[in-house]
C-alpha cells in the first residue's frame, strides 16, 4: 500500500516587487488643512514559476485626494514565492487567493505606513483584513 506524499505549503521568499510613491502637488499640498479622502484598491495574482513553486503578488494602491487635487499616490506590489506541493487541484485556488495574500498583507501594510510617513504625511495604517471575503 503506497502512501501519498504529505501536502507542503511553505514560504520560500517574501519580497517587495514594486513600490511607487507620488506627491504631485508638493509642496503646496502641505498647506492644505482639510483631511484627504482615501481610495484603497487591493488585488492579488498568482502564477506557477516552476513545478511546486508559485509567485503571488499582492498589489495595494492608495490614492489620497482633497477635492480634485491628488495629495499622494502609493502603490505597493508585495510578492512572495511559496512552495506548494502535493495539494489537490481544488485546494490551489484558496491557497493562492486566500492563504498567500493573508501572509503578504502585513508586509504591504508596513511598507505603506513607512513610505507615507517618509513622504511627509501621517502614516497610513490599513486595517487588518482577511482575504476570504474577496476570494
Amino acid at each position: 500500500m503506497s502512501e501519498s506524499p504529505e501536502p507542503t505549503f511553505a514560504i520560500d521568499k517574501v519580497l517587495l516587487k514594486d513600490l511607487s510613491v507620488e506627491v504631485p502637488n508638493a509642496p503646496e499640498i502641505f498647506l492644505e488643512r482639510e483631511s484627504p479622502g482615501m481610495e484603497v484598491n487591493i488585488s492579488s495574482a498568482g502564477r506557477e514559476v516552476q513545478s511546486g513553486l508559485y509567485e503571488v503578488v499582492l498589489t495595494v494602491t492608495i490614492t489620497a485626494r482633497i477635492k480634485e487635487k491628488t495629495v499622494f499616490l502609493v502603490e505597493v506590489a508585495q510578492a512572495g514565492v511559496f512552495q506548494i506541493r502535493n495539494v489537490p487541484p481544488q485546494d490551489m485556488g484558496p491557497l493562492l487567493g486566500i492563504a498567500c495574500p493573508n501572509t503578504l498583507f502585513p508586509y504591504a501594510r508596513e511598507t505603506i505606513s513607512s513610505v507615507t510617513a517618509r513622504a511627509g504625511f501621517q502614516p497610513v495604517m490599513l486595517a487588518p483584513m482577511s482575504f476570504e471575503g474577496i476570494y
